[in-house]
């Protein structure tokens, strides 16, 4: 018996240590790596901190959100594969950067003058279209939580842009939507696919002669000072999608998830409503900067622009597929040929 009870001691020794890190794991809080591409101060940068806030809060501290700007972490090309791997667990790229995944379809998002506002925007991302292409990102390992507004795109260059013709030979920096790289070249210029964290330097000296951005991007990274004409064009609109790798976020204990959807739901809310007022301030600091002229296009030249880019949407076909489009063109009341 005291043989038996030395042999029952001794194996609870050596079992003990090896149950001390689970029970420290299960003690700390659950990580969530937050990687994208902007500076803090954009309304995705802003959103991402708005739910960093909210789901540390609503989890009472189980889970850490790590947020890391400015590609920081991982470039645009890079964090999409990262995601997958684990290595990140929570994205938020323009909805251009899903076609290397082989799925096309969020490029329609990006055809030009197909959202006349924010809320025609938001609207149409609520209902079948954004669920339809969340529903197609599953078999890639990848959730979609939620689209983020960042508003209406503007053009730069260091010469007016006001014409089709002005933009004759330019050199324009695109994300990677072959829909964008259509209608630059319809309208004569040639696009460059090329990184976030590239542009203002390629900006600066001269490997690119422009490109094209929201307002709050063109303040915050600082593109306004190497570009000496904007055209406050609005002439597409750009969209996050805010994704999550999907064996984490179903390994997730339920009452955890639902938590951390509960803040990702009032950050999407908080970030869609101050889209349109940060780009307002920032075009408003960019003209008092006085490093830059704003120009807008008068009824006659958007109506130019419009036909010069219509092609586009014909194109789109053979690029995107017909079922999305024809979803889109129900959603929106918008003619595709």
């Amino acid at each position: 018996m005291r043989k038996l009870l030395l042999a029952v001691a001794a194996t609870a020794i050596l079992v003990a240590p090896a149950l001390i890190p689970d029970l420290a794991q299960a003690q700390s809080p659950i990580v969530i790596k937050f990687s994208h591409v902007v500076a803090n101060d954009t309304p995705k940068g802003k959103g991402a901190l708005k739910f960093k806030e909210l789901a540390e809060k609503y989890t009472d501290g189980k889970v850490k959100i790590e947020i890391y700007p400015n590609s920081s972490l991982y470039k645009d090309k890079e964090e999409i594969e990262a995601l997958q791997l684990g290595s990140v667990q929570m994205l938020a790229p323009s909805t251009a950067k899903f076609a290397p995944l082989g799925i096309r379809e969020f490029e329609a998002l990006d055809l030009p003058w197909l959202f006349k506002d924010d809320a025609t925007y938001s609207s149409a991302m609520k209902g079948t279209i954004g669920k339809w292409l969340f529903q197609k990102l599953e078999a890639k390992g990848i959730t979609g939580l939620a689209y983020w507004d960042n508003g209406f795109h503007m053009v730069s260059s260091n010469r007016a842009l006001m014409k089709p013709e002005d933009f004759k030979g330019l050199k324009f920096r695109i994300s990677g939507s072959k829909i964008a790289d259509q209608y630059f070249r319809l309208m004569g210029s040639i696009p460059q696919i090329m990184a976030f964290s590239e542009v203002y330097q390629a900006l600066q000296t001269g490997v690119v002669d422009g490109c094209e951005n929201t307002a709050s991007n063109y303040l915050t990274q600082k593109f306004y000072e190497v570009q000496k004409d904007i055209t406050v064009s609005y002439h597409a609109h750009l969209q996050y999608a805010v994704i999550v790798n999907s064996k984490f976020w179903s390994g997730l204990p339920p009452d955890i998830r639902t938590q951390v959807e509960k803040a990702m739901a009032d950050a999407t809310e908080y970030t869609n409503q101050i889209a349109h007022q940060e780009n307002e301030d920032a075009l408003a600091e960019i003209k008092k900067g006085g490093k830059t002229t704003l120009h807008y296009l008068s009824d006659a030249d958007r109506k130019a622009w419009q036909e010069a880019m219509r092609p586009t949407y014909a194109w789109a076909k053979g690029r995107v597929g017909q079922e999305v489009l024809d979803l889109v063109a129900k959603e929106l009341d918008v003619k595709m040929n």
